[in-house]
């Protein structure tokens, strides 16, 4: 009896230990950020963006050296306007900075949505890699490795490159 007990207690601690080890090896760990840079796509994407980005500043810089220009025209010829047309044409430069400043704005949110649009392709990608890669080694848990202290687990940056094919 007292060989049943501990012949039980040894078949519990060893399926125990098992699970244990077992579960410690179903966790997985990818930088996804170096991954997703890595991607061809991104390098893409990236030159996309700053394209865009450069289009619009070169158009924000062309509005404010007319501004500009107005400017000096308008100080220069203020002492032979009357006060009426001075006045209006105070109003017509602070409208045309608030032109500037709104497409500004604009050029900046559709900056940022072309990118957003650009990269969620991307990293849905890399996504569904991560997944397939850990599906075939029988991970139940891929973590971020940028935001870990200690990563002891299986790194699937190398297996998921060769699924994405890069």
């Amino acid at each position: 009896m007292k060989r049943l007990k501990t012949l039980l207690f040894a078949t519990v601690f060893f399926i125990g230990m098992t699970s244990f080890m077992q579960a410690q090896s179903n966790v997985a760990h990818i930088n996804t950020q170096e991954l997703i840079q890595a991607m061809p796509a991104m390098k893409s994407a990236q030159a996309d963006v700053e394209k865009l980005g450069k289009t619009y500043e070169a158009e924000i810089k062309e509005l404010a050296a007319s501004l500009q220009n107005k400017m000096k025209q308008y100080d220069s010829e203020a002492a032979t306007q009357t006060d009426e047309e001075n006045q209006k044409r105070v109003q017509e430069v602070q409208g045309l900075q608030r032109n500037i400043q709104e497409y500004q704005a604009n050029a900046q949110k559709d900056l940022q949505q072309k990118e957003f649009d650009l990269l969620k392709p991307i990293t849905e990608k890399a996504k569904a890699a991560i997944d397939k890669v850990a599906k075939a080694h029988g991970i139940q848990y891929v973590l971020d490795s940028a935001t870990l202290i200690v990563a002891d687990g299986k790194d699937l940056m190398v297996d998921v490159k060769k699924e994405l094919g890069i």
